[in-house]
């Protein structure tokens, strides 16, 4: 890496020496058991896509507030993430990663017996936040593990390529089961078996700053995120009502105390000096349209899909595995690129496909035929894939080596922020027209052009 690491503070020196002290003597197990945990934890994210409609039916949820059904696990994961990344930094990658597949495991299996809507939501809610630990931790570990800068390359492509392979996985798994508690069920049980492998497979890596932890921080960013979700869903009631609009003043005011609490704490979630470097930028931006223009509208769609081309779960998670296949292969590949395509410019390629993608899908519900799709996935799945590989080598490059899993939980913040934003408005947007139909190809329009914006944005950030 360039920049950072030529400016380490005698600290930060000190921390490198903790971390190459702890560094796990067992770097495949420890590539298996993240890769493994990150997949269990999309697959959780994940299952909702093909069973909302059930799980709406069970719980009686309304149309309004599908979203929150949808954005239980995001609003946790972008909660929590930042505050997870700097807890494993400084009390130990190891010990965050199993408490949070712990919790994935419980949280999950309680959600399947959920009989109402806030019970699920909040059972995502914490779902998300045990997520947020094991994502966040995992690059740290990896980063541990794998000191050399060929052996970072395979070990971030190998995990982003699971990140995909959870994706894939998740509806297939949801959609064969009987029943959405059954899948949540089997979920929870996996979590807890990586739980107890990684007890003696993983050893413990740290770069301690001292201080406590940003308790006062972390609770302005999750109200902050509380209030912008809400703010979208009941946007589509009207956008111009005084709650909507309230909504998302306090979530400005909220985030301008977040800054306020991180510029003046000893030990805040985010180094808010990294916002002038142009590839923690661009690590940033390439997490929230990504979030916002990819996970916002395939989150939904398969939802659109059944409501509208009367596909069964189990047909769209099938139909949907051309996009997350294809994602999962072509990120696996990544690795191959680096030295001769920089990760940004990967970036900006993988918005360009998704932007071309939902373009080809314009009118696709409406005619009446899944085949329609087809190419749009295809294109799609390549452009997830892209984006998917190049994220996360370009989160633990953005950063000083000892502060990744703090770099791994920003970038993945933006991730899950935009995440949420997406769901919120993709469902705005599609309930708003007359017919779904007519909603989905607005809501398409406005993915390609939010994807296109995060091509340009990733794109033209240069180091000065």
């Amino acid at each position: 890496m360039t920049g950072l690491d030529s400016a380490t503070t005698p600290a930060a020196t000190a921390a490198l020496g903790a971390t190459a002290r702890d560094a796990p003597a067992r770097p495949r197990a420890t590539l298996a058991l993240t890769s493994a945990a990150t997949a269990v934890t999309l697959m959780t994210y994940t299952a909702p896509m093909v069973t909302l409609p059930d799980t709406a039916t069970a719980l009686h949820t309304p149309l309004s507030g599908q979203a929150w059904l949808l954005n239980g696990t995001p609003l946790g994961l972008a909660a929590l993430l930042l505050v997870a990344g700097s807890l494993a930094d400084d009390y130990g990658r190891r010990r965050i990663f199993l408490g949070g597949t712990l919790a994935l495991g419980l949280t999950t299996a309680l959600g399947a017996f959920t009989t109402s809507t806030w019970q699920f939501t909040l059972a995502r809610i914490a779902q998300g936040a045990a997520s947020a630990a094991i994502l966040a931790s995992s690059l740290g570990l990896l980063v541990a593990a794998f000191p050399s800068a060929r052996g970072r390359l395979h070990a971030t492509g190998v995990w982003g390529a699971f990140v995909s392979g959870g994706i894939a996985a998740g509806p297939l798994v949801a959609g064969a089961l009987p029943s959405w508690r059954v899948a949540y069920g089997v979920l929870g049980a996996a979590a807890l078996v990586v739980a107890a492998l990684g007890t003696r497979a993983l050893t413990e890596s740290r770069a301690p700053r001292g201080g406590r932890p940003d308790i006062l921080g972390a609770l302005a960013f999750g109200l902050a995120l509380v209030a912008l979700v809400a703010a979208l869903t009941l946007g589509r009631d009207g956008w111009l009502r005084a709650p909507v609009g309230l909504l998302f003043a306090a979530a400005v005011v909220l985030i301008a105390v977040f800054a306020a609490v991180e510029h003046r704490t000893r030990t805040p979630m985010i180094d808010l000096g990294l916002l002038r470097r142009a590839r923690f930028l661009a690590s940033a931006a390439g997490g929230l349209f990504t979030g916002f223009a990819v996970i916002g509208t395939f989150s939904f769609l398969p939802t659109l899909l059944q409501q509208t081309l009367r596909l069964t779960p189990m047909d769209t998670a099938w139909l949907f595995l051309l996009w997350s296949g294809l994602s999962f292969v072509v990120a696996l590949q990544v690795k191959h690129l680096a030295g001769r395509i920089a990760p940004r410019t990967q970036l900006a390629v993988g918005f360009a496909l998704h932007t071309v993608a939902v373009l080809t899908m314009l009118g696709a519900m409406a005619s009446g035929s899944w085949t329609r799709l087809l190419p749009g996935l295809i294109i799609g799945g390549v452009g997830s894939g892209l984006l998917n590989g190049a994220l996360p080598l370009l989160a633990v490059e953005s950063v000083p080596r000892e502060r990744a899993a703090m770099g791994s939980g920003a970038q993945q913040t933006f991730r899950y922020i935009g995440s949420c934003a997406g769901v919120a408005l993709t469902i705005a947007l599609a309930t708003s027209a007359h017919s779904l139909t007519q909603g989905a190809n607005i809501a398409l329009l406005v993915s390609a052009g939010l994807a296109a914006v995060g091509a340009v944005s990733v794109a033209v950030l240069r180091e000065r």
